[in-house]
């Protein structure tokens, strides 16, 4: 017997059978994330009602935030849905890295990303937060030094009458003697969150907006887009403002206007991809079969803007991190978590007399951002499919 006997053909394919979802038909992917979230949420429900005093207390004490969950939930999504995929499929992955790899800068910046975001991740769990401390205010970096007078009390030795920086505070003190180096890694537990969480939310709802309205088309695509131009032109700075004025600043509080609001574009340019892909032979194909509307633009629509999707993702972050550092360089973020921006506010009026304060949190928010800029520029050039092999 021929062997394209025993294969089916694609019109003798059973849709009403294959779209019968359950879980004989989860793949690892979605199967390992459902059980993922599932664990998740059973240790969110522990920590809420039945935890008393800090989640963990072994071998370290943290006190898992609601903020902290949803970046958990956050980072086991980018894992199941972008970095499963690269390690299914490594013929991909390889042409994704030559690619990607022609650029110096890009693998550069990826090591040094990987470094922040790491020290970020895992930083807060071993660091406490900046105290005051009074005495210890404008205590000068490891390795430099200030007149005696310029300091409350020297941490360090004292030469000459200037006074020295020691490692207790290697990389210096603000004017309330918290310690830059414990604000700057908080610093980078704050970016990490906005830039993870912020522009997964903007994802999730963009992509699926664009794609409704790209395969629905009629009116449904005219009212999606319509909403979309009335959510362009309103001015979310001023709901934060009003939220701010009414339940205070939080970093949830900012992650979640952001998110929810500023998926316009993404939306806009989905929707302009997918009208191309709508058009292709295997869509139609797949519509002439008889599968379902959600069917295609599940496993059609979806896979084939993907790369889309990341690119424009990786532009937004540093985006969104230069928006929480402005925040609170103005004052409008969450006082209780040190971030960048506020370390920056902290010292633009002792530039002259203590330069650290501002100027190290400074390069890192300038090197952090310019990184990811570099690697965002990588990722559209590696993920273009008119790239050469």
């Amino acid at each position: 017997m021929a062997a394209e006997d025993y294969q089916d053909r694609f019109e003798d394919i059973d849709w009403d059978d294959l779209q019968r979802s359950g879980f004989d038909s989860l793949t690892v992917q979605s199967g390992g994330y459902l059980v993922s979230m599932g664990i998740l949420a059973v240790l969110l429900a522990y920590d809420y009602f039945l935890a008393q005093g800090p989640t963990i207390t072994t071998p370290f004490q943290w006190d898992v935030s609601q903020l902290d969950w949803l970046l958990i939930a956050t980072l086991v999504t980018v894992g199941f849905y972008a970095v499963y995929p690269l390690y299914d499929n490594p013929r991909m992955t390889r042409r994704y890295w030559r690619e990607f790899s022609k650029n110096r800068a890009a693998v550069i910046s990826g090591v040094f990303l990987t470094l922040i975001f790491g020290l970020g991740l895992v930083g807060p769990m071993f660091v406490s937060k900046p105290e005051l401390n009074v005495l210890a205010q404008y205590q000068p970096p490891v390795f430099f030094s200030v007149p005696e007078s310029t300091v409350g009390s020297c941490m360090g030795p004292v030469v000459d009458g200037m006074c020295q920086g020691t490692w207790q505070y290697p990389l210096g003190t603000t004017g309330q003697g918290k310690g830059i180096m414990k604000s700057v890694v908080y610093g980078m537990r704050v970016s990490l969150e906005v830039g993870l969480i912020t522009p997964l939310i903007i994802i999730l709802i963009g992509t699926a907006v664009g794609t409704i309205a790209a395969y629905s088309g009629g009116l449904m695509d005219e009212l999606l887009m319509r909403y979309v131009d009335i959510q362009l032109t309103f001015p979310t700075f001023f709901l934060y403002l009003l939220l701010l004025y009414l339940y205070g600043g939080t970093l949830f509080l900012l992650i979640v206007i952001f998110g929810l609001t500023s998926w316009g574009s993404t939306a806009r340019l989905v929707r302009s991809e997918a009208l191309q892909r709508r058009e292709e032979e295997y869509i139609q194909a797949a519509q002439s079969a008889g599968a379902s509307e959600f069917w295609v633009i599940r496993k059609h629509l979806v896979p084939n803007v993907s790369n889309t999707v990341i690119t424009n993702a990786s532009l937004l972050i540093p985006s969104l991190i230069l928006f929480e550092a402005a925040f609170s360089f103005l004052g409008l973020g969450d006082p209780t978590i040190p971030s960048w921006g506020q370390v920056i506010a902290a010292g633009r009026s002792d530039i002259d007399t203590a330069w650290w304060i501002s100027t190290i949190p400074g390069v890192f928010l300038f090197t952090t951002v310019l990184a990811l800029n570099f690697v965002g520029d990588a990722l559209r050039d590696a993920l273009d499919p008119r790239s050469e092999d």
